[in-house]
């Protein structure tokens, strides 16, 4: 844990209110703004890379073995459903819980609520599969969520597709709700 020296904080453990620990942490972590919404900040990129002959077919090219970053939304933010040719592993780090909605290749829905309170059915890691579309926001309003994604084969920007909501609905009329609240 470290402090806060900033004058709303007055030295206070880093906990003191949502937007200073928000800004300490995309500051501290040097994070940018997200294409999809919020912010992040890569903070890991396997120096070794999986040939494309040894990938499947999704993927257009050779790819690092893994990729990791820190991603924030704070107040109303989201991020839009999109989706990616790699599992995704989420992890909660600090803030409040997170909501990751999912829709899978075949049409299952779910909530991931990821987050700090086992006990209130959030947890602290939760795996969205390849080719599912997912969006999240933070599950209470002005509030924010730190959380870290882990991405395998790694991330690259070639295997992201942010949606296009009438695609999207048309896809998947039931969920038109959920869909429309987090597409661009």
């Amino acid at each position: 844990m470290f402090v806060l020296n900033t004058p709303q904080c007055q030295g206070r453990f880093y906990f003191c209110s949502m937007t200073s620990e928000a800004q300490l942490l995309i500051d501290k972590f040097e994070m940018q703004k997200h294409p999809e919404g919020g912010y992040f900040k890569e903070t890991y990129r396997a120096d070794e890379n999986i040939l494309k002959a040894s990938l499947p077919d999704r993927f257009n090219g050779r790819r690092s073995f893994c990729t990791a970053i820190y991603f924030l939304l704070e107040g109303n933010q989201f991020s839009a459903f999109h989706r990616i040719k790699s599992d995704e592993l989420w992890h909660f780090y600090a803030g409040q819980p997170l909501n990751v909605y999912v829709i899978e290749p075949a049409g299952a829905f779910h909530i991931l609520r990821l987050g700090n309170r086992p006990d209130a059915g959030e947890t602290f890691q939760a795996v969205v599969k390849a080719g599912s579309w997912f969006a999240s926001a933070p599950a209470q309003p002005d509030s924010f969520s730190f959380l870290g994604c882990t991405v395998s084969p790694g991330f690259d920007f070639a295997d992201f597709e942010l949606a296009n909501a009438n695609d999207l609905v048309a896809l998947y009329p039931e969920y038109e709700m959920v869909i429309r609240k987090y597409c661009r």
